[in-house]
């Protein structure tokens, strides 16, 4: 049985998760972000009340239907891209969406516009921004470095693009610090 769970981000989230499902009896396969493969071929509906509830204490939330399924994996599949890839991916990024989503990307896109109120591609900014702030905060890349690694054509684009986001060029945020970045889950989103 495969259950999908929505905010799971990091390695963090993925030990947490197995935790709470090995604590309530579950046999963990396979974990990946945003869905865990279990032995158990089905859970009871008050087992899956008390993971949930657990799950939600913990930051976390069972995803129960289709599309939500479908818009975590875009999610989950972008914060790979982004923040998991030593480089950037080389094709267009909607390519790769759609290949390891097998959807069409135009459905993809609409599904994901009507439901989290803005467009892939602008969740892609927003996550690339996000990494960008950790380059930044950590100061191990200068900005040209930081724009080819994350795939912009100069630091000037990504300088631009910076501002556009966050209100401040990447120079004054690397003076604030850590202080200004978000949580992956929360990034791009409502």
């Amino acid at each position: 049985m495969i259950v999908y769970i929505r905010n799971m981000v990091c390695n963090r989230c993925k030990s947490a998760v197995q935790v709470i499902l090995e604590n309530q009896g579950c046999h963990v396969q396979k974990i990946e972000l945003g869905e865990v493969e279990i032995i158990e071929e089905s859970l009871s509906s008050d087992q899956l009340q008390t993971i949930n509830t657990l799950l939600i204490d913990a930051g976390f939330e069972l995803i129960d239907d289709r599309k939500s399924r479908i818009i975590e994996k875009i999610k989950n599949t972008v914060i790979t891209l982004v923040h998991y890839s030593d480089d950037h991916p080389k094709g267009k990024q909607s390519e790769l969406i759609s290949k390891e989503l097998h959807y069409d990307y135009s459905y993809l896109s609409k599904l994901f516009s009507e439901i989290e109120g803005i467009t892939i591609e602008q969740y892609i900014i927003h996550q690339k921004i996000e990494k960008v702030k950790e380059y930044l905060v950590y100061d191990e890349l200068n900005l040209n470095e930081i724009a080819y690694r994350m795939g912009y054509s100069s630091s000037a684009h990504l300088s631009a693009q910076f501002k556009k986001i966050t209100g401040l060029p990447p120079g004054h945020f690397k003076n604030l610090g850590a202080s200004q970045r978000k949580s992956l889950d929360k990034t791009g989103a409502k």
